[in-house]
């Protein structure tokens, strides 16, 4: 097997040798095992579906959660020469989803979201169809939107009980134990095998700088920017906050733009575009932002405020450096930013009388989309309560919520220890998914010591480094085609 595993792994991909984790996930994935993997950002997670797809006889469905995620993954695979790939989801009309179902079963790689996994044509299509593998892309949004808004995370078993059940692959960087175990949970995993990398990467190094008020925030980015270069990401909490950083920073001449989950989706598919085709440099963001971005060359993460979950944080700051160059997570804090953060973070979740409010609507007969209109209820109460009150009687579903809710709060707390404590950063992560630090880097981070300007002056000789490679494979490559 494992030549040939090798063999498609050169003709398909262009690869002499697989990186580490990715040949054990494939032989388990062909060995019919239910797979769960962690391997950290920019060690090709995508491969290991990509080539057993190759392999298996059928489809491969792709959960995704993502419509950025998606179209990427798409167009990675197209520059690939494969044609047989396609992106079900919301960019389609009607009339192109239609044709789409009617020939689904020409396709080798299917990419949906969770929600339109569960829409009933899509159903039947698929029960109706030879599939070969299922995989869960960055899967840790089972257990961390799954619970609250979006549901159709946690209906993902109710639609695998109902279809003949190829292996499954859950894919993702970052996965604590009880992550790993609602994974396994809802995905109906079966003594699924697990594979994991250390999620350490030596070439971040971490800072956790403390602002004495709100207001001085914006002039620490500006001289982080103005100091280092990017590319980089700025994560804040809001989406006004995510258009004022970037009109102010453009108005002083950097090349940015803002993205958050209030635009358009085509106005934020251009903004990726621009990022990944380097026509601009930042991006100011909230955490709609990131996920699925494979550009290599992210010198900096910036945040301005204290992350919602380490998880959280672990899967932003791990977006820079790809490309294996040094690159630097700062965040800038103030003490109140634990209160903005819980407030941020618990506000969009129904309360007891949001409950008891949709419950007794529903007894009435009338349309929740009623109570959305007339401000009573957001999106985000309907879609946690529909899900939850068809399950659980009202008490249980406001005891329920109210813990999630307090789980929310205590992974704040978590990760605002992380920051104010002596403790180095870097080691709290890895230790907080149960896994062990070896060694440190030199800067490692700001409780260890940490002198930034030889890390951007090693970083611009890895870069010149990493383009003198990059031509080498070009050139390599070349010869490959006229042999």
């Amino acid at each position: 097997m494992t030549l040939n595993l090798h063999k498609v792994l050169f003709e398909k991909f262009g690869y002499a040798s697989f990186r580490a984790g990715q040949q054990e996930i494939i032989e388990s994935i062909l060995n019919k095992e239910d797979v769960v993997a962690i391997l950290p950002t920019g060690m090709g997670k995508s491969l290991c579906y990509q080539l057993p797809g190759y392999i298996l006889p059928s489809c491969v469905i792709i959960i995704s959660p993502l419509l950025s995620l998606m179209q990427d993954q798409v167009e990675q695979l197209k520059k690939l020469g494969e044609k047989r790939v396609v992106a079900f989801n919301s960019f389609l009309t009607p009339n192109e989803k239609q044709t789409l179902l009617q020939q689904l079963e020409r396709y080798k790689f299917i990419f949906l979201s969770p929600e339109m996994l569960m829409q009933e044509q899509v159903k039947i299509k698929l029960q109706s169809m030879p599939i070969s593998l299922i995989v869960a892309d960055e899967a840790h949004c089972i257990s961390q939107w799954g619970y609250d808004f979006r549901p159709d995370y946690l209906r993902l078993g109710e639609w695998l009980s109902h279809i003949s059940r190829p292996p499954i692959l859950a894919l993702t960087a970052t996965a604590t134990k009880h992550v790993i175990e609602d994974i396994s949970t809802h995905l109906t995993m079966q003594q699924p095998t697990l594979h994991i990398q250390s999620l350490d990467r030596p070439n971040i190094h971490y800072a956790a700088v403390e602002i004495d008020s709100q207001e001085n925030k914006f002039e620490r980015i500006l001289k982080q920017i103005e100091s280092f270069s990017g590319p980089g990401i700025i994560y804040t909490q809001s989406r006004r906050k995510a258009d004022v950083y970037a009109q102010k920073l453009s108005d002083k001449g950097f090349r940015i733009a803002s993205y958050h989950a209030g635009m358009d989706q085509i106005d934020r598919m251009f903004v990726q575009q621009q990022f990944l085709n380097n026509e601009i440099d930042w991006v100011c963001a909230t955490n709609a932002f990131g996920m699925g971005v494979h550009k290599d060359d992210i010198r900096q993460v910036i945040h301005d405020h204290i992350p919602s979950s380490v998880a959280n944080y672990a899967q932003e700051v791990g977006r820079a450096g790809r490309d294996g160059s040094d690159s630097l997570a700062i965040l800038f804090y103030t003490k109140d930013d634990e209160d903005l953060s819980i407030f941020i973070t618990t506000n969009d979740f129904p309360d007891e009388s949001h409950i008891r409010l949709f419950d007794e609507s529903i007894k009435k007969g009338l349309n929740p989309n009623q109570l959305i209109s007339q401000g009573l209820l957001t999106e985000t109460h309907v879609r946690i309560l529909t899900f939850w009150l068809a399950r659980k009687k009202i008490n249980e579903t406001i005891e329920i919520l109210q813990q999630l809710k307090q789980q929310k709060v205590e992974q704040i707390f978590q990760m605002k220890d992380i920051l104010w404590n002596s403790l180095c950063i870097r080691q709290q992560i890895v230790e907080f998914f149960g896994q062990k630090l070896n060694s440190k880097p030199l800067n490692c981070c700001s409780k260890c010591g940490l002198n930034i300007e030889e890390l951007i002056d090693s970083s611009k000789e890895h870069v010149r480094e990493l383009k003198l490679q990059s031509w080498e494979k070009r050139i390599s490559l070349l010869f490959k085609g006229i042999e």
